[in-house]
């Protein structure tokens, strides 16, 4: 500042520069707000709505790992019914075996008996869990022979559904049961597996 001004004339200079100074920061400080508003504020043609993919447009393969996971799960279901449906098979064939040694003469000798028979009271009958039955409907048949001589019996088991039909029937034989001894056959049925079955004892004959 040159020397020969007076006092008043600096103090003047001095003010001009120090309102320079205060507009130029009130610049910046306005850019600043200007800017941190435009960055916040979404442009006129933005959209609010979320994202949402054309999942149809989509390629490529499952990741090896999930792909694993579901072959294995396939698996295990598919060795699961495959036991189950041999169990099934092990069970019916072996219960069948049985029935099928005494059906006949018991269908013939049950044809000749008048009402329930004489050894209803040798009998009780328990029913099986279908888990036990490789899911089939079944019961136990216990037979005692409460006689002092041996004795065979002829026992007709029906199934009744929950309308009190009866929709299947097992013929059931057991050949010369000593004095005070037992025998458990097993009476099953094939048919309406996936519902309850009750079964019962209609005839039993003492011979």
């Amino acid at each position: 500042m040159p020397r020969f001004l007076d006092g008043r004339t600096r103090r003047a200079v001095r003010l001009s520069r120090g309102a320079g100074a205060a507009a130029a920061a009130l610049g910046c400080t306005m850019l600043v707000v200007a800017g941190c508003s435009s960055s916040s504020t979404p442009s006129a043609g933005a959209s609010s709505r979320p994202f949402s993919p054309n999942v149809s447009s989509f390629s490529g393969e499952l990741p090896s790992s999930v792909a694993s996971a579901k072959s294995s799960l396939l698996a295990s279901v598919s060795a699961a019914a495959a036991s189950q449906s041999a169990a099934a098979a092990s069970f019916q064939a072996s219960v069948s075996a049985q029935v099928a040694a005494g059906r006949a003469e018991a269908q013939s000798v049950l044809a000749k008996t008048q009402g329930s028979g004489n050894a209803v009271s040798d009998t009780t009958l328990t029913g099986l869990p279908k888990a036990q039955a490789a899911g089939f409907n079944a019961a136990l048949i216990t037979v005692v022979n409460n006689t002092r001589a041996s004795a065979s019996y002829a026992i007709k088991v029906e199934f009744l559904d929950e309308s009190g039909k009866v929709v299947d029937t097992n013929f059931l034989g057991v050949k010369d049961l000593a004095p005070g001894a037992k025998a458990q056959p097993t009476a099953f049925s094939s048919i309406d597996r996936d519902k309850a079955l009750v079964a019962r004892v209609a005839q039993a004959q003492r011979y």
